[in-house]
């Protein structure tokens, strides 16, 4: 009698979750046709496509309860889906290396700003190298690919709400450059209150109280918007068959011939759709996107979607060996193919945040690499550590700033002169964290070939010509500050207390 009584209480909690999810996106579909009644007809046109996306969203986020992964059916990915990159490169290059250029378009995620930095605007405006900015740098790579093959790969920016007026403002400067450059927008999403499930906007401006009303969706959002912009139709009209997709402050993410040369060769009935780069874990990675064979695919599996439980040994370097640079290789007709039958199912990715007002929202987004499912032969390539040279922190920007980096035509390379080819591990405290203050605390950029560790923490400075070899902590105390001479050398050193050096 009690199991029935269960069985009937489970049911009746059943049909009652339905009726609340019905009415919730029921309320959710009455308030997005209220704001959009408070647009233009031609912003009206662009956001009823936004919105149409953002209901799916919201439709698969009532219906997904609990992690999106069941853990003990995770496995390792079978050793022939992640090819080592070498292997890739034996195969070499053909004479003619242009017809395959040719048909890549190469894409960069340029949504974000660079608020985490302290700079107002862009992200990709801020100079990282010789006063040349991540675009800057894109456009020289891609021109210069252009010129030494003879080749025609267009650059194409996808932009957000964000970013897209200040950089449509200095795409002028790139005119007479050897590249086309093509730009699409990201889809503008309503962030909704944690406890009503409602948007929080009260119309469709942008200015005022509406402003931290919207957010982009993540960069799973490429797919929808790629195809809603009409440049995916474009590009495949104009012969394109793959796109090298990117985030903008990688700046190891340069066009490589040979994974090109090797999706090119695939025979038809077998081309592969998808690559991932992927590069081995270290200490420093535990919280990126590794690969995982999840019900006979291949599957991106992000932090977020891990049960709590498991963390750790999501963390561990040995059971997750790699993870995902988000360097990616996608080809044009499967995006076409699966966005036409609205095939792509990608994780939600559920992201708390707290307005300067106090009010809790969520956002719910999407990343572009967990797409990697949906693709036939989709694999991943292990690439070396290289190609995975992100710019997130002021530490990031000090290493490619340094003479650890020799640059080429839009390009860095570690420098020759350095034994060992890994990266020194390079934390600056709070005092570096805005773009503004870190460059006022470097005189000059210090010589960093034989550096293997720095930890700098308080009030400090570094004077021109210094050089840091070895393991360097430097801690000025609240109160305190040091300033690093001139000319110094600072081997294996701890340097704490107070050192100020005055102009007489």
């Amino acid at each position: 009698m009690s199991l029935l009584v269960a069985d009937l209480t489970r049911g009746a909690m059943t049909e009652f979750q339905e009726k609340l999810r019905q009415q919730h996106e029921e309320s959710m579909h009455r308030e997005l046709e209220a704001l959009l009644t408070t647009s233009n007809k031609a912003e009206a046109e662009i956001s009823r496509k936004d919105f149409h996306g953002f209901k799916n969203l919201f439709h698969r986020f009532l219906q997904v309860k609990g992690p999106s992964v069941d853990w003990p059916k995770i496995n390792r990915p079978p050793e022939e889906s992640i090819q080592p990159y070498e292997k890739i490169k034996t195969k070499g290059l053909p004479d003619n290396i242009t017809a395959s250029l040719n048909k890549l378009a190469v894409v960069k995620l340029n949504g974000g700003l660079g608020t985490s930095m302290g700079c107002k605007g862009p992200k990709s405006l801020i100079s990282v190298r010789n006063e040349n900015t991540f675009l800057d740098l894109t456009v020289q790579q891609i021109e210069h690919l252009n010129k030494t093959y003879n080749a025609s790969v267009p650059l194409v920016l996808m932009n957000s709400f964000n970013t897209d007026e200040d950089t449509k403002k200095i795409l002028q400067k790139y005119k007479h450059h050897r590249v086309n450059i093509h730009t699409f927008n990201q889809s503008r999403y309503p962030r909704i209150n944690k406890e009503s499930l409602l948007p929080v906007a009260k119309n469709m401006g942008m200015s005022g109280d509406n402003a931290e009303a919207w957010y982009p969706p993540g960069h799973g959002d490429i797919y929808a918007s790629f195809y809603n912009s009409g440049l995916l139709d474009k590009l495949i009209a104009e012969g394109k068959e793959y796109i090298f997709v990117s985030n903008i402050d990688n700046l190891g993410a340069t066009v490589d011939l040979f994974i090109l040369q090797h999706l090119m060769s695939q025979p038809e009935d077998k081309r592969c759709e998808f690559i991932m780069e992927v590069t081995d874990k270290t200490r420093a990675d535990v919280k990126g996107g590794t690969l995982i064979q999840y019900k006979d695919h291949l599957r991106l599996l992000e932090i977020a979607q891990v049960p709590k439980a498991h963390v750790d040994e999501f963390k561990s370097v040995t059971k997750f060996k790699i993870f995902n640079t988000n360097n990616l290789w996608i080809s044009l007709p499967a995006i076409k193919r699966l966005q036409d039958k609205n095939a792509m199912d990608l994780e939600i990715i559920v992201n708390p945040k707290t307005l300067d007002g106090g009010l809790n929202v969520i956002q719910l987004e999407t990343a572009v690499g967990a797409a990697i499912k949906s693709f036939n032969n989709a694999m991943g390539v292990n690439v070396p550590r290289s190609r995975f040279l992100p710019v997130k922190t002021s530490s990031d920007l000090l290493l490619v700033m340094s003479n650890l980096y020799s640059m080429d035509a839009g390009s860095l390379t570690m420098s020759e002169k350095r034994e060992f080819p890994t990266t020194p591990h390079v934390k600056l405290g709070s005092s570096f964290t805005k773009v503004h203050d870190f460059l006022a605390r470097f005189e000059s950029i210090p010589d960093m070939l034989e550096l293997d560790h720095l930890t700098v923490s308080g009030d400090v400075t570094f004077g021109k010509n210094v050089s840091l070899k070895g393991t360097v902590i430097i801690i000025a105390n609240h109160g305190d500050r040091i300033d690093i001479p001139a000319g110094a050398m600072l081997e294996n050193k701890i340097v704490s207390g107070n050192l100020r050096i005055l102009d007489h």
